[in-house]
């Protein structure tokens, strides 16, 4: 929908700008034979890895599909394993193509731009593209070859040859760059296309639903913020005597020392029976302790 695409331009304008600042700020060829692929490689494919796999960890579906499990009422009917799969690798490739924005426009970019490819292939560039002294050995071209990403270290004599190099490896990156964004755009209208083909429902059946899904999900988000919040403020009106935000309190209850050890301190999600769970101490004390205590009038003089 519209949302998903703002998302996605929107993380790509932040990758773009983030490559930018990273490349100015971080990026120095070594210009050492050996070196520079490893580090034209690290700097090209790690942070295109980490933004992958931050991408599948800020997708809610990645989370709904690791943690989800069968439901009870399910196990009743005789289930469609085929259909299930279908389901898994339509919800794994929609998350793949979300988490995929970010590392796709980190390659394009830094290839468009060129620098870590001129970095990391300068040393395998064939000696016919610039002059080569015909006695010098094989690994002597190669460690020519790898100083022309910095132009302090190569020769006067070699200057004209170091600009038709780097000229080359910036013809093979932005050329490379270009292709991948055209494999990617391609290969998305594409899925886009047989996406629509195969789906049941006709082109405003389908709007009507994604429009449904994502107003549903938005009252849920709210319904559950309201839930939750009467639902504590329960624990909270026997723990302290009143709720916050009551304009007439007439008394407070004063906790005793054993019923603040009781709430306070670490605990994880606890599972009292097969249906339910305590959220937190505070919920499991409410649950289990009466209500008593010493309580203290708000409109006494002291």
């Amino acid at each position: 929908g519209k949302e998903a695409a703002i998302a996605n331009a929107v993380i790509a304008m932040l990758t773009i700008g983030g490559q930018q600042l990273f490349s100015f700020f971080t990026f120095s060829c070594p210009c050492h034979v050996g070196q520079n692929l490893i580090y034209g490689l690290a700097f090209l494919g790690v942070p295109a890895l980490i933004l992958l796999v931050v991408g599948y960890a800020l997708n809610n579906q990645t989370w709904r599909l690791v943690t989800g499990k069968r439901s009870p009422l399910q196990k009743e009917a005789t289930p469609n394993r085929l259909l299930h799969f279908k389901l898994i690798c339509f919800v794994l490739c929609s998350i793949t193509g979300r988490a995929l924005v970010a590392p796709v426009t980190w390659l394009a970019v830094t290839l468009i731009n060129g620098s870590y490819y001129v970095c990391g292939m300068s040393e395998y560039v064939p000696v016919c593209y610039y002059g080569a002294n015909p006695n010098a050995t094989a690994s002597e071209h190669r460690r020519i070859l790898a100083t022309f990403p910095c132009s302090q270290l190569v020769p006067p004599e070699l200057t004209r040859a170091r600009d038709e190099v780097i000229l080359l490896l910036r013809y093979q990156s932005q050329v490379a760059g270009w292709l991948l964004i055209a494999v990617v755009v391609i290969t998305v209208f594409l899925s886009y296309c047989l996406a629509s083909c195969l789906s049941p429902l006709s082109f405003l059946h389908f709007r009507y639903w994604s429009n449904y899904v994502h107003n549903e999900q938005e009252l849920f988000d709210e319904a559950t913020d309201q839930h939750s919040r009467l639902y504590a403020m329960q624990h909270i009106r026997k723990f302290f005597g009143f709720v916050p935000g009551s304009g007439n309190v007439k008394e407070i209850r004063i906790p005793s020392l054993r019923e603040w050890q009781a709430i306070s301190g670490l605990a994880f999600l606890k599972q009292v029976d097969e249906e339910h769970y305590d959220y937190s101490l505070l919920h499991d004390w409410a649950l289990k302790e009466s209500v008593n205590g010493k309580y203290l009038k708000t409109d006494e003089d002291p």
